[in-house]
């Protein structure tokens, strides 16, 4: 069929838009019954809360020691603004006036601190207010800005609370005196990239396009020459080469934004870039940002991606090395990067439907985004390896505590991830137990999924508008997908006919009682890689869905590396564990090497094998129950996908 007009403009419905069941349902219970305390509890210890109480005396540059803590203090202000978003998003699925009046007390606190400027950042207030504005590159203020305007946007909107949204306001007001090429004015940009984005949701929430302006001026304005961040540091007296990183490609400062063709540097750097970029091209429709990240989008996901939707194996930089340099065990995969990396993808999808883009945002939101909470929200990944010889788990808190926040804040706002609405069209991209309500054309409605994916692709969806309205419904068909169908009303629908960017596209006039079922066949899938992924030559790792699968040592006992695929295993069996919230394992039969090597460290015979069965995990609820090996690339032996 004929594609769409490409000027349209989706945006993701409102977080309180979406009531979710199901698995996403199950990680937003853990966050309310346990992950959003757990962050404001942990703020507290750590001394968050005293940075901002002036009430206290300032707390100095002093590391606070608890055994799990020692972060430094300077971006304390964006694990606030998180842990005030995540508790926000839990406040849509569960009231908690307990939590809410901790907030408000913080809230309180920012108020009293902030400049009459508008000023408003723990660190350069209560810490060293000498030194507002003078490095950029390395101290994290506008990036603590953007958290703190994301944390304001969601509390508002749970809340119908003004104060921190108006305090943010003011902050931005602020920022667009101080940034841009009048004047007086700073002609900078922050080094890690955050509050482009942050800026967008609060021009969304106020309509003020004026926010939306200074975020575009601090993309257009990113790596042009002379490069900023050359210039304050001579300004400030430091010699611009003498800095930690020693390359602008760290914070994707080295060269004008639509003239970068690879992914470099700090992982969720980037990410956050590129979201805000493409943020930026929705809403000014601006193809030369969209042209570049699409080119960007090629360069990650072809050359830079682990299976798990992963990015960044270093931890030297937090961030990308070289093409196809995917280490398993040391790998780093942030949390945070793959949260980032579905930011971006969702993002990606404003211009319109396109499964290159939500296949791959459903990856990381599966995989390298959800594994870093535990399945009973209190203890987190910060890196996320695909291969542990027993000693990689997870922990109640991190000197750098960025990502408890981040995936926490993901989860309990997925449903805004799951549609997106335009004028005419609203997109389903992620499938789950869920009722969504919005407006098209002046008509209320409702569409409701009914599932159990990602268990089983069956997927009915129910339509009920207030009365009847023509629009369309796009639902994304995955690309691994083989044998998807889709029924109108019980009748057959022709998949091709309606085949746009990877979504069936159904326009007609909707009424009440109409309904589609969508059926995704989940069959069990090999995957190899690349050949130029030379950690992974000779294995192979296994998909169900979206999800990646692993062994552990809690259901094969130890020595994985021993394992060795075995025939066709799209013939796995399937069961569910209740130890994992009713998860879908996968047994197969694989070979195995005999334990009977010897004492030998080499020998002129290869180990012996014997005939086994496996149990495969969804790799996302790894070292949830009794710690010990895991691995998802396994030896792929004569093992075939068909």
């Amino acid at each position: 069929m004929d594609k769409p007009k490409t000027d349209r403009q989706f945006r993701p419905l409102p977080v309180p838009s979406v009531e979710l069941s199901g698995l996403f349902g199950d990680r937003q219970d853990a966050i309310c019954d346990s992950t959003a305390e757990t962050l404001l509890d942990r703020c507290v210890e750590a001394g968050m809360v005293r940075a901002i109480d002036v009430s206290q005396s300032s707390p100095g540059i002093v590391i606070p020691l608890q055994p799990w803590a020692g972060s430094t203090q300077m971006f304390w202000d964006s694990d606030l603004g998180k842990s005030i978003e995540t508790v926000a998003y839990s406040l849509y699925r569960r009231q908690n006036p307990e939590l809410e009046a901790r907030v408000d007390a913080i809230i309180d606190m920012y108020e009293k601190m902030q400049d009459d400027d508008g000023y408003l950042n723990a660190w350069f207030q209560r810490v060293q207010p000498g030194r507002r504005w003078t490095n950029l590159r390395d101290h994290h203020e506008l990036y603590c800005a953007g958290h703190l305007i994301e944390g304001a946007v969601a509390y508002y909107q749970a809340t119908g609370k003004r104060k921190l949204l108006d305090i943010m306001s003011r902050y931005g007001d602020y920022m667009i005196k101080v940034f841009g090429h009048g004047k007086g004015q700073l002609r900078g940009y922050c080094g890690h990239e955050e509050v482009e984005l942050a800026l967008v949701k609060l021009s969304r929430v106020t309509a003020e396009k004026k926010y939306l302006d200074l975020a575009k001026y601090f993309i257009d304005e990113r790596g042009t020459e002379p490069n900023y961040f050359t210039e304050e540091a001579l300004r400030d007296g430091r010699d611009p080469k003498k800095f930690i990183q020693k390359t602008y490609e760290y914070n994707q400062a080295h060269e004008p934004v639509r003239e970068q063709t690879k992914v470099v540097g700090h992982a969720v750097r980037a990410m956050y870039l590129y979201s805000g970029m493409a943020d930026i091209a929705t809403e000014y429709n601006d193809d030369s940002l969209t042209a570049a990240l699409e080119t960007l989008w090629n360069d990650l996901t072809t050359k830079q991606m682990y299976v798990t939707g992963g990015i960044g194996p270093a931890a030297a930089n937090e961030g990308f090395t070289d093409y196809y340099d995917l280490p398993n065990e040391s790998a780093y995969a942030e949390t945070c990067a793959s949260v980032g990396l579905v930011f971006w993808a969702n993002r990606m999808l404003g211009r319109g439907p396109n499964r290159r883009y939500a296949d791959i945002m459903e990856q990381a939101l599966y995989n390298g985004a959800m594994a870093g909470l535990s399945l009973d929200g209190k203890t987190f990944f910060y890196e996320n390896p695909l291969e542990s010889a027993g000693k990689h788990h997870r922990w109640i808190w991190h000197h750098c505590p960025c990502c408890p926040p981040n995936i926490a804040r993901l989860l309990a706002s997925v449903g805004s991830y799951m549609y997106a609405l335009a004028d005419d069209e609203i997109a389903v991209h992620l499938y789950g137990e869920s009722k969504a309500h919005f407006e098209i054309g002046g008509a209320k409605i409702e569409l409701s999924q009914n599932t159990r994916y990602p268990w089983d692709g069956a997927i009915h969806l129910a339509v009920a508008p207030d009365g009847p309205a023509r629009f369309a419904i796009s639902l994304r068909i995955p690309e691994w997908a083989d044998g998807a169908a889709i029924k109108v009303n019980g009748e057959a629908l022709d998949l091709l006919s309606v085949f746009v960017d990877g979504y069936a596209r159904i326009e007609r006039e909707w009424r009440s009682g109409d309904h589609v079922d969508l059926d995704i066949p989940l069959k069990t899938r090999a995957l190899w890689a690349n050949p130029m992924v030379r950690q992974d030559a000779g294995r192979a790792a296994l998909m169900r869905g979206p999800l990646v699968y692993c062994v552990e040592t809690t259901d094969n006992g130890e020595g994985l590396n021993g394992i060795e695929l075995a025939g066709d295993v799209s013939k796995a069996t399937t069961c569910e564990i209740a130890e994992l919230e009713g998860a879908v394992a996968l047994d197969l039969p694989v070979l195995r090497d005999k334990a009977d090597w010897g004492s030998a460290l080499y020998r002129t015979s290869p180990p012996t094998a014997r005939k086994a069965t496996a149990r495969f995990v969804p790799y996302p609820f790894w070292d949830n129950r009794s710690p010990g090996e895991m691995l998802v690339w396994v030896r792929a032996g004569a093992s075939s996908g068909e």
